[in-house]
């Protein structure tokens, strides 16, 4: 088993826990006093992209792990000449191919494009407890930065407040919290996506979103993640919150009617119950079957008026993979996410987990051959997002790169929480009064922050280009968690444009496979991407023999 190490000596960064292949802990908690890369990042932003303690150190690469195959087997590839893709005020002077000339905007659909300032977009933020605390960092974080958002499956059918009359929503305040949230700073770029699972599905929620919010926001259908094959899970503490679950219509583990349960919450023998969603397709027993109810699905959401319709899809084997890239090709549908194991959740089975599924390099390769297939038959191939285990600008351009040309975004999830968690902790201790409101852990800054500053214009780097975007007036709106998610994807982005400069590609649409390579040979068998001394070979034999 590979194990990953805990620090970075070049970037002064430790992981609490833990750290899997992505740098981020396996348990990621919102009270962590710090330091992954992710967490510094989000406060001192793209000065991680650089060895620490400048003028008094020399530092050198440790990265020799290329065992197995994973995204850490593939490295990025630079050239020493040429340039693709620039702007066309640009020319390919050495005055204008430098790395902030670099456009890092991206967009996907089928007719009507979704633009995105960055090629990134947030995993699915359901009904877990953790997204709803920390939504509005989220949220405002994602519409500030011009990156599309994801509400996840259950958001109407967990909330106490929500009113269903006859299987219909009537009331809805928190599903309209999340998306008021982010369209009050949505200024073009990015985009606000409802989830559907089977009890949403059931609650009517794409009929209220349509009624309510028309063509604001894209509707997303759900086959699954890659965290897990069941349906979505949360857990509750209380037995009388449970049993409104149950009435609601999902399953709850352990039953709270049952008189021996109730017995045993009373003793304290049961402390907790599980709510879990429902497997979709139960009832069909062909790849036939599904497509004539997706089509169905797609059909009537159409007829509802969306105009955006998107898919995503977990990490079941090849043949659901196969399906969901050729449904959703025929459909026309204008995202389709494939999220591998090895990625993240709010709560799933542990086991589950870590043992089912097919890892996120593997699904991604299959995916770019399948959607091959695809094109070399004529059809116009659904855009794609990757998903599964990404935290970092590196991880960005090897997906982007993995699944070119068809994958034009990168979905991330618990990277993208992180600042949320860290922001709100600091508005909470520098601001006891708000503390509560923000769900912030902290009641006084720790060592790893006050070394940076004492106040949030010290503390977060990209505190001032927040406020030249909203304004000095509406800077008091914005939750210190969105300030940092700000400041991440800056780092993401200027990490971003670095990459892409090496290897001389000036926009997102033109990174290929070609630019990344296998460092072992089981990597190349698995992906078809050439051995890192085998690339462009046959161009350096004709230098030699010229």
């Amino acid at each position: 088993m590979i194990s990953w190490p805990k620090s970075n000596d070049v970037l002064g960064t430790v992981n609490r826990g833990n750290p899997a292949e992505s740098g981020l802990c396996t348990l990621c908690r919102a009270d962590c006093q710090g330091k992954c890369e992710t967490w510094l990042s989000s406060l001192i932003g793209r000065k991680m992209l650089y060895p620490r303690d400048f003028g008094t150190v020399t530092a050198g690469s440790g990265n020799t792990m290329h065992l197995g195959v994973s995204y850490n087997s593939l490295r990025i590839l630079g050239y020493n000449y040429g340039a693709t893709g620039l702007k066309e005020n640009l020319t390919n002077s050495a005055d204008d191919c430098i790395f902030p000339n670099v456009d890092v905007s991206t967009e996907f659909g089928n007719k009507e494009k979704i633009k995105a300032r960055v090629p990134i977009m947030t995993g699915a933020l359901g009904s877990t407890f953790i997204a709803a605390k920390y939504w509005d960092s989220l949220a405002i974080g994602a519409a500030l930065v011009g990156i599309p958002i994801v509400i996840g499956e259950n958001v109407v059918g967990v909330d106490k407040n929500s009113v269903i009359e006859n299987g219909k929503i009537k009331v809805a305040p928190e599903l309209d919290r999340r998306i008021e949230t982010y369209l009050r700073y949505y200024d073009g770029y990015g985009a606000i996506f409802v989830q559907l699972n089977v009890e949403d599905t059931r609650n009517k929620v794409a009929e209220y979103v349509i009624e309510k919010y028309g063509d604001k926001v894209v509707i997303e259908l759900k086959w699954g993640q890659g965290a897990k094959c069941i349906g979505g899970e949360i857990q509750v503490k209380d037995i009388e919150y449970a049993t409104f679950l149950k009435k609601r219509g999902y399953v709850v583990d352990p039953d709270p009617e049952r008189p021996e349960v109730i017995e045993a919450y009373k003793s304290g023998a049961i402390k907790s119950f599980a709510r879990h969603s429902r497997l979709g397709y139960t009832d069909l027993s062909s790849p036939e079957e599904v497509r004539e109810q997706f089509m169905k699905a797609v059909e009537y959401l159409r007829k509802l008026g969306y105009k955006w319709i998107t898919l995503k899809t977990g990490s079941y084997s090849v043949d659901g993979l196969a399906m969901a890239i050729k449904y959703a090709t025929e459909a026309k549908l204008d995202l389709l996410t494939i999220d591998g194991s090895g990625g993240g959740t709010g709560m799933s089975p542990w086991n589950m987990m870590e043992t089912w599924g097919i890892p996120s390099i593997l699904l991604h390769s299959k995916a770019y051959e399948y959607a091959t297939i695809l094109k070399e038959k004529g059809y116009k191939v659904v855009d794609m997002a990757f998903a599964g285990g990404f935290a970092r600008e590196d991880h960005i351009f090897k997906a982007l790169a993995l699944g070119a040309p068809f994958v034009k975004v990168v979905c991330m999830g618990r990277a993208l929480m992180i600042p949320a968690f860290v922001g709100s902790n600091i508005e909470g201790a520098l601001h006891p009064e708000r503390k509560e409101k923000v769900n912030g852990n902290w009641d006084t800054l720790p060592a790893t922050v006050s070394q940076i500053g004492l106040k949030a214009e010290e503390i977060f780097a990209g505190y001032h280009e927040v406020k030249k975007k909203v304004g000095e007036d509406e800077m008091k709106n914005i939750p210190y968690g969105a300030i940092a998610f700000w400041t991440l994807a800056d780092k993401l982005s200027a990490g971003l444009q670095q990459l892409m400069a090496g290897a001389r590609k000036f926009t997102v649409g033109t990174i290929s496979r070609d630019d990344i390579a296998s460092c072992n040979r089981e990597t190349e068998r698995e992906t078809k991407i050439p051995f890192i001394t085998e690339v462009r070979e046959e161009i350096a034999m004709k230098v030699l023999n010229s």
